[in-house]
């Protein structure tokens, strides 16, 4: 087989539901982790989606991942809550953050969550998105196992550490900014691997610091960040945002997110969930329509993210196209034993 196969959503979330299942994950584990999948597939981060199966298999496999673990949530403050992951897949504890998130900032104008023995947390934006749809600012911020050098330096040493924000909006969907602080997330050089693919010039070095289009080359080297010593600058911030804050692993500490050796990786999540119209006095929606009213009289300005929506709308009436090699990959997986 070479063909792409086409595939529904619940079909889609079904295999990979069966996959993590035959790894020895619990029944909720893997139905809110396949269900996180299939959604990034669907926004068109296939980075954040299908392709990332064999690694989480393999993880749940060897131990290195807890498929069992059930998220627990504690109140350290009538604003903050420590949510312990337990070394599981993170949408679980991420889905409970937010449930929590969406009860405490509209009484308490803000509120935020820190995540402790994490894991891969997929679509920043998908989880900020959850908060906008409750009439919520949201900020995620997360970090990831090193691949971008400190600036001026040679090894990797810090995260990708993607960052998402998400606004309500007066109608419609919310706006939603999510984005790595390198020029590309890891997970799309993942991708593109296990697509058999090249990448481009631009988005990574190999181990020896030199430009390179394999990407396991890449993934042996580092990451470019956006934006120079500033992107660089804002991987530091966001570690210290998401791993120091929670008591978590640096990047430089956390184990490979794409094999199942090692210990768990312990990373870490901050998110902050603002209620816009206390702080604005209820004054939030009125400019935000002006707001979008100067950003709609230019034709050719969009939204950020509204990309995603064309492409879950695609995939909501056509389904997904998986890679012949991947999908095959994924059978086996369902079919075998833990």
């Amino acid at each position: 087989m070479t063909e792409p196969v086409r595939l529904s959503l619940d079909a889609a979330q079904d295999l990979v539901a069966r996959a993590l299942l035959a790894a020895g994950c619990s029944p909720d584990q893997a139905a809110i982790t396949a269900r996180a999948l299939v959604a990034a597939e669907a926004d068109g981060q296939a980075g954040h989606g299908l392709s990332r199966v064999p690694s989480y298999a393999a993880q749940a496999k060897s131990g290195k991942v807890n498929g069992h673990a059930v998220p627990h949530a504690q109140s350290v403050s009538p604003a903050a809550l420590r949510i312990d992951a337990g070394y599981g897949f993170a949408y679980p504890a991420l889905d409970l953050a937010v449930t929590k998130l969406v009860q405490l900032a509209p009484t308490m104008g803000i509120a935020s969550a820190t995540l402790y023995r994490s894991h891969h947390f997929g679509q920043a934006g998908a989880h900020a998105e959850k908060l906008a749809d409750a009439g919520l600012i949201g900020l995620v911020f997360g970090n990831s196992p090193k691949a971008i050098a400190f600036w001026g330096g040679q090894a990797p040493m810090l995260g990708t550490n993607p960052v998402a924000f998400a606004a309500p909006l007066p109608e419609g969907p919310p706006l939603v900014i999510d984005f790595a602080v390198s020029v590309v997330a890891r997970g799309k050089i993942n991708a593109a691997k296990q697509a058999g693919e090249t990448i481009p010039e631009g988005w990574a070095l190999d181990r020896d610091g030199q430009p390179t289009t394999d990407p396991d080359a890449a993934l042996a080297g580092s990451m470019l960040p956006i934006g120079g010593a500033k992107g660089a600058a804002l991987a530091m911030m966001i570690e210290i945002l998401a791993a120091a804050l929670s008591g978590s692993h640096f990047g430089f500490e956390a184990s490979s997110l794409f094999d199942g050796e090692g210990p768990p990786p312990d990373l870490g999540q901050t998110l902050v969930a603002i209620d816009p119209m206390r702080l604005s006095a209820g004054a939030y929606q009125d400019r935000m329509a002006v707001f979008l009213a100067v950003l709609g009289a230019d034709a050719d300005v969009r939204l950020p993210g509204s990309r995603r929506l064309i492409n879950r709308q695609r995939a909501a009436e056509n389904g997904l196209l998986v890679p012949a090699a991947l999908y095959q990959s994924l059978q086996e997986l369902a079919a075998s034993t833990a």
